[in-house]
Order: C-alpha cells, then structure tokens, then sequence
C-alpha cells in the first residue's frame, strides 16, 4: 500500500534525527524487554525477540545494551514491568490510526495519546473501531533496484504471499511464515533493507491540501511519544504532495 511505503521511507530518514535524542534506543530496549518476558532470552527460539534485537543491531546499539534488556526481560536483572496494547483512531481526512504502545503508566499514556489526537484534528475511537481495516502482515522490503525475479522466485518457494513492486520491492507474508520466508531470503544471499511485523491496509484513504499537513503532524507526534511503539494508517497521498509537506 502506497501509504505505508511513503511513511516507512519518512520513517527512515527520521531515525537518524530520532537517534539523535535518543528516542529509537528507548523504544527498542522496551521492545527487546518485552519480548523477553513473554518469550524467553533465546533469539532462537524466540522470533519476536530476534527481530528485535535485529532492528537494535541495524540502530547501531551497542551490544551491552541489548543483553542488558534482554536479562531485565528473563529476570536476571531488575526492571520495570511494561503494558502493551493498541489504541484506535481516525486522523484528519477520516484517515484510519492504530498506535501500538508500551508503557509503565497506562493513564499517562491513555492522556497523552489522547491530547495529541485532539491536538492535530484526530479522534481516539474504541477498540475495534479501525482495526478491521488491516491485516496483520510480515513485510520485507528490498530497494527498488534488487533482483526482483530473484525475490519473488526465493520469497514464494518459502511460503510468501505476494512479491510486489511500490517504489521498491515488498515481499509480504503471513506472521507465521515470516521467519521461514525471511531466512530463505537470507541464504539466497538477498539483502533487504527491512524486515518487520506490520499492520497493512486493505485499502487506503487519499488526503491532501490542509488535511495532508495536519494528518502528518499527527504522526509525527504520536510517533515522537516515548510509550508509542509504532503507528499505522491507511492514508494515501500523491509523491507532489508528500514532497511539499515534507519540505
């Protein structure tokens, strides 16, 4: 989906900047912590922990950091104990928003993700209220350039369910193929620049003019909040327009 690609590449360039502050470590410590309390220490056994610790590896943390997380999450080291859950929106332009969050204060969060909804012309809506809208998906993504006869000859030999082209190549999966198609792809010598479980549109609403720029400020800014995890939406704009908000 176009929407999601653009915001992925948006995302890219913002991590340099999110580094910077030290936002991405944050929320990728807790991501490793959690993983770790639900699944065990062991990367091997532990695919969500694995991929966590992969996106730590691709932020450049350093290795001490990462095994510290892990132990707080196994109990060998103390640590705070973490919520996770979604919450459910709309943006301007009725833009559909699910926020993925870790915290150690549920109302704290509750009452920021709710200000900046209210803030940027958004609604915080109920469980349930748009994420009927997506399917939960393993994505990994290739540079546009990659061999795609390749990919998409490795990808659906492993059990993935599309190989498609959207300003790069996106191989999609089921969660439960995810590391099976991952794997593969990775023996078969073929670097791709992302790999991830995703929430996809099953279709996408199209914004622009003043409802572009406040839809993406509201991402911004939920993005920026230190207990949220990951955004979806399901918006679509035009590359002219993407380009003018994004300066």
């Amino acid at each position: 989906m176009a929407g999601h690609s653009k915001w992925a590449n948006i995302k890219h360039r913002k991590g340099a900047q999110d580094a910077k502050r030290g936002k991405i470590f944050t929320k990728l410590i807790k991501e490793i912590t959690v993983a770790a309390k639900i699944g065990g220490g062991d990367l091997n056994a532990n695919p969500r922990l694995r991929l966590a610790v992969d996106r730590a590896k691709q932020a450049n943390m350093p290795k001490d950091n990462i095994e510290r997380a892990i132990k707080k999450g196994t109990g060998d080291l103390d640590g705070v104990n973490y919520e996770e859950g979604t919450f459910e929106g709309y943006g301007p332009g009725g833009v559909a928003v699910i926020v993925e969050f870790l915290t150690d204060n549920r109302t704290r969060t509750v009452a920021e993700v709710r200000h900046i909804f209210n803030k940027h012309n958004g609604n915080l809506g109920v469980s349930g209220s748009v994420a009927f809208m997506f399917d939960r998906k393993g994505l990994i993504s290739f540079p546009e350039d990659a061999d795609f006869d390749r990919i998409f000859e490795v990808a659906l030999e492993a059990g993935a369910e599309d190989v498609r082209q959207d300003g790069g190549i996106e191989v999609v999966t089921d969660p439960a193929d995810f590391e099976t198609v991952r794997n593969a792809l990775e023996e078969a010598g073929l670097s791709f620049t992302t790999a991830e479980i995703t929430m996809l549109p099953q279709t996408t609403t199209s914004v622009e003019g003043k409802q572009a720029e406040q839809l993406m400020k509201l991402i911004e800014k939920l993005e920026d909040n230190d207990d949220v995890q990951n955004v979806y939406t399901n918006f679509d704009m035009s590359d002219e327009e993407m380009a003018r908000i994004m300066g």
